[in-house]
Parts: structure tokens; sequence; C-alpha cells
């Protein structure tokens, strides 16, 4: 077993590595469509298209990485190859994708940027992978791989929302264009800081990391490899309980997320009536929410058990800021314009968001314990190919979630084109009314499916002494 403790410099060296993440996550969430398709001019639809044909190579490729990274064998150990070899050429990808051919306009741009979308999210999923299963190679301690990963879910978090914020405050805004958003040296710009970013940060973690390469486990020899037996595997590796619970958990949760963060602005535009400068202040709180996650996921994962800790804060993060919605549509809340309803919806808006964090984190953290649960079935270690499912079912699902918030628009009746001070206030409730139960009914489901995740601290190193005991049967 490795040592339960690992150093801050260690832990700080591999949370940074998922500043390349966030910021990957932060471009494609925030900017690429207003870029691509009010920027370069490519249709809105083709765009979506672009995304749509890089998410289904997503599927493909997400989890046979995983798979390979837990057959790997050399001297860099499984992991740290992938994680060496992705820093340039994602870089280098992020920064094209940003900076588009000059002699391509409009609609010629589609080819162009179906290439780039499939080429950074697999070329990042290659370094994310191998990067996100190495927490639990590095300890096989309960309470340690939450508190490695605090330090992960803190630097993404705060890495992209930064990098945005830098983004929107100093790089788009120009004296020479009358909206920033419509700055495509500023684009450009964004391009080149995040690529260097990603590359020096992918580096840091790979090389922060590197002495435990001589510790960490090697995949069993294998005597033939085939198409069918990785898939054979794969599908043996992800059918255990606690494993479809924590799929069927991030599938939801997934949906849920592409419902809140398709409708945030409306929420916090028209429902609120906040400006966009505070839509900037509640931007940059996030730094704040990863903060108070950083602290409270460790605790709060001793003290109840990853399961328990979970449930607790998913409930508490899921149901504070959709209840006052509830209570602004019965009349319990200060009116749009009052000025203690923004540092009232700032400060709720900090703690849920650092819950939500906090609920990733824990879950994160389960997902590493599935190892050895699999394990002592199995006889292989599936670090990657656990990791790899987790991440592609939360790319691939959140476009559902953005697909039911168009939906409750729609139902809604909500006008298109009107500034806030025109909305009715019978389309302000409908969007509420609408939103806050489609929204909750996703995320209890959600919650539903944690409960039924079954590996506790106890049935964790039950776990440990099954394959210690089984590892000295075959050295003797």
């Amino acid at each position: 077993m490795l040592s339960l403790k690992i150093s801050s410099l260690n832990k700080l060296a591999y949370g940074l590595g998922s500043v390349a993440f966030g910021i990957k996550n932060n471009g494609f969430d925030y900017f690429f469509l207003i870029f691509y398709s009010q920027v370069m001019g490519v249709d809105a639809y083709l765009v979506g298209m672009a995304l749509l044909i890089a998410m289904m190579v997503d599927a493909f490729s997400d989890p046979l990485i995983g798979y390979i990274s837990d057959n790997t064998r050399s001297r860099l150990g499984r992991r740290h190859p992938y994680m060496y070899l992705a820093a340039l050429p994602v870089a280098l990808s992020y920064y094209l994708m940003w900076n588009p051919p000059s002699n391509l306009l409009g609609n010629d741009l589609f080819p162009y940027i179906v290439v780039m979308a499939i080429f950074v999210r697999t070329l990042i999923t290659v370094y994310e992978i191998p990067s996100s299963a190495l927490v639990a190679e590095m300890t096989q301690d309960y309470d340690e791989r939450t508190s490695v990963l605090s330090y992960r879910f803190f630097f993404g978090w705060t890495g992209g929302t930064m990098m945005g914020f830098y983004t929107l405050t100093y790089l788009l805004p120009s004296n020479d264009v009358s909206n920033g958003l419509f700055n495509i040296q500023g684009y450009g710009q964004m391009g080149l800081i995040a690529a260097m970013l990603i590359f020096t940060t992918i580096l840091i973690s790979a090389a922060g990391t590197h002495n435990f390469i001589p510790h960490l486990q090697a995949p069993q020899a294998r005597q033939k490899i085939s198409i069918r037996l990785i898939y054979q595997e794969i599908f043996e590796t992800l059918g255990n309980r606690s494993f479809i619970a924590l799929f069927s958990a991030a599938l939801f949760g997934a949906i849920g997320t592409g419902i809140a963060t398709g409708l945030s602005y409306y929420i916090n535009f028209y429902f609120w009536g906040f400006s966009t400068t505070q839509l900037g202040q509640m931007a940059i709180s996030v730094v704040l929410s990863a903060l108070l996650a950083f602290i409270l996921s460790p605790k709060i994962s001793q003290a109840l058990g990853k399961k328990r800790a979970a449930i607790y804060s998913g409930l508490l993060a899921f149901l504070i800021l959709p209840a006052t919605i509830v209570f602004r549509l019965i009349g319990w809340m200060p009116e749009n314009g009052d000025p203690l309803l923004f540092p009232l919806i700032l400060i709720i808006t900090i703690i849920d968001v650092g819950l939500i964090i906090t609920y990733q984190t824990v879950t994160t953290s389960m997902i590493a314990d599935l190892v050895e649960y699999s394990e002592v079935d199995t006889g292989r270690r599936s670090e990657g190919l656990f990791f790899a499912s987790m991440t592609f079912v939360k790319k691939f699902v959140q476009g559902f979630g953005v697909v039911m918030a168009t939906t409750i628009l729609t139902i809604a009746q909500f006008p298109v084109g009107v500034s806030p001070g025109d909305i009715s206030t019978d389309a302000l409730f409908r969007l509420g009314a609408y939103y806050v139960p489609s929204v909750i009914s996703v995320w209890m489901l959600m919650i539903f499916c944690i409960s039924y995740y079954e590996v506790d601290r106890s049935r964790h190193n039950d776990n440990l002494r099954k394959l210690k005991h089984n590892n000295q049967q075959q050295n003797t």
C-alpha cells in the first residue's frame, strides 16, 4: 500500500493540472458558440452540429483512452506517458481553435471547427483521464483521496473562472470595437494565453507527481488483445452495482446542470433583474465557493463518510437556490431593484456553489474507491476506465439538459428580444414555476441513485485486506 499521507507540494502539483481542464470547459461552455456563430458568422446550428460530432467521437474515445491507460506498461508507468505527451498538442490545438485561418469565413469554417473541436476534446481527454485516475494510485486511504481531490476541484473551478473573467475584463474590451464580444483579436489573445497556461499546468502536474511512478502499480501482462476483448472487459468492469449508481447519478446530475446553466442568465438577468456588472461579480465569486469546498469537502467526508456527505451536501446544494425562486413566487423575497436583493442572492450563491463543488469532490472520491471494489471481483485495476466513463456521461448528457432548458422557455411562452423591464409578471412567474420542479426533479433522482452506492469506509478497508491477502498468496 502506498503512503497514506501525500505532501502538500504533491497535492498542489496534482491539483494545478486541473486548470487545463477548467480552461477548456470555460471556453467551450461560454465562448465557443458566440465566437463562431456571432463573430465568425457560422450558422448556429452548424456550430451545434460540430459539437455533436465531437461528442459522438467522445463516445468511442473516452472509454478507449481509459482502457489503454489502465493497460499501459512503460518505465513511466500507466499515466505519466500520456500526461507528458498531451501537453504540447492540446495547448497548440486550443490556440488554433481561437485563431482560425483568415481565409475562411462563415460556414466555410464548419469543417475547421469540427476538426478542432474533436482535437481539443480528445487531446484534453488523453491528459485528463490518466491524470484523474492517478488519485486512486497515489493513495488507497479512504480520507486522503478526498483531500487530494479537493485540490483538484479548487484549481479546476478557479482556473476556468479566472480565465473567463480575465477574458471578459481585459482581453475583449477594445476602443476599436463597440461591443467587446465581437473583438476577434481578443479571442486570439485568449487562445494564446490559455494555451500557455494549459501547457504549463499540465507539465507542472506531471512533473510534480513524477516521484510516485516507482510506487504505482503496473497492469498484468496480457497474452493477447482485441477490440472484442477490450469492450468485453469494459462492460464487465462497469457492471457492478455501485458504479451503476454513480453513473446514473452523474447522468441525472448532468441533465440538471444543463438546465441550470442553460437558464442561468435568464434567471439572473430577467427573473432577478441583475445588471451585467452584478453578473460579473457573481461569476468571480466562484473562487470563494471553490475555497469553501476546498476546506469543507475533506472534513465532512471524514466526519460523515463519503456517501452521507454526498447526499447531505447534494440535498443542500440543489435545493437552496431553487428555494429562493419559490420564495419570490410566493412573495417572500425582496423585489427587483431592492438593495438587499443582490447581496442576499450573492451570498446564497457562494454557499450553494461551494456545496456543489463539495458534492463533486466527494463523489469523485467515491469513484476512486470503486477501483479496489472492482479489483476484488475482476483482478484488474481500472482507474482510467471508471474516470473515463464518468467524464463521458457528463460531457454527453449535459446537452440534453440544454434541450430541456429551451423546452422550458417554450412552454413558459417566454418572449424573445425583450429587455428585462419589459417582461410581464406572468412570463416571469411561468419561468420560475416551470424551472424549479424540472431542475429539482432530476437532481433528486441523482441523490436517489447515490443512495444505492455500497462502498463505505468499512467495506473499502475490507477490500484492501482482501487484495493484500490475494497478493501474498500469489507471491508464495
